[in-house]
């Protein structure tokens, strides 16, 4: 089957996703632990990403409210969190993206944020949904780990009938029994079907919700398995979660991608997306 191009280009600062471009990178640290280390891991990544030539749009959460336990750690908050993140763009020129999870976030996230992100434990909440629709930013929409991936039609229908077809759905896994996830590649050309650009989140499909008790556990070493796979489907982009030390990480350590091993992971992942796109 040819590679499909019938889905809806979208720009977002100087980096396009959708149609037949390259596969982009949505990576950065699952949370913003603190100022310097951001600054740093975006460096790197524009460094990895310009050796394998990829374009990137750079991800952290300035607040996770989904976590496991109430002691896990959730980030800066809204107000630092922001700052930081527009320190990131000012110095790099990069386009961000972080996750919003109330209406009252919208205005304000949307400031410094080129894609705001609605995360897959939200993505039925009609009321948030449509709010950030109506804000005009880009949205980057994740399934939910409940859903089958036609059910997006619907979610993707109360963006558009708010007036925004600015939207990226993103495919992070399928709950499987107990503290386990499934992804299944079918998702993927059928999520692709809905005319929009279809990332796959590499490193959340990896995790364990729930699965060490008081934390989420993860299974980093299939995420090059699973991306490889996923980018052979004829996706967009890939997410990941990366970090300097991942078994140090604050937040999803076990499924976050070590920064040394990236660039390795990355070549593979163009190599195929390349093979994929010439069709």
């Amino acid at each position: 089957m040819p590679f499909n191009t019938l889905v809806r280009k979208i720009k977002i600062g100087n980096v396009a996703i959708g149609g037949d471009n390259p596969l982009i990178l949505i990576a950065g640290p699952c949370v913003i632990e603190n100022e310097e280390a951001t600054l740093r891991v975006a460096e790197r990544l524009i460094k990895i990403t310009s050796e394998v030539g990829m374009q990137l749009v750079f991800k952290a959460s300035y607040d996770k409210a989904n976590r496991t336990s109430v002691s896990s750690f959730r980030g800066p908050g809204m107000k630092e969190g922001l700052r930081i993140l527009a320190k990131v763009k000012s110095t790099f020129e990069l386009p961000l993206l972080s996750d919003i999870h109330g209406i009252d976030q919208i205005d304000e996230a949307a400031e410094v944020l080129d894609i705001l992100q609605i995360p897959a434990f939200l993505c039925r909440q009609t009321d948030l949904v449509v709010a950030a629709a109506k804000s005009g930013k880009v949205l980057n929409i994740k399934k939910g780990q409940f859903l089958a991936p036609w059910d997006m039609g619907n979610v993707v229908g109360k963006a558009v009938d708010s007036g925004n077809e600015n939207l990226i759905l993103t495919e992070r896994g399928v709950s499987f029994g107990y503290n386990n996830l499934v992804s299944d590649m079918r998702s993927l050309p059928i999520l692709r079907r809905l005319g929009y650009p279809v990332v796959f989140d590499a490193t959340h499909s990896v995790q364990l919700p729930g699965g060490l008790g008081g934390s989420s556990g993860g299974q980093r070493e299939f995420v090059e398995y699973l991306g490889r796979a996923a980018v052979a489907t004829g996706i967009d982009g890939i997410f990941m979660e990366v970090h300097e030390d991942p078994d140090k990480a604050l937040c999803d350590g076990p499924n976050s991608v070590k920064l040394d091993d990236l660039t390795g992971v990355l070549k593979k992942l163009m190599a195929i997306d390349a093979i994929v796109k010439q069709q």
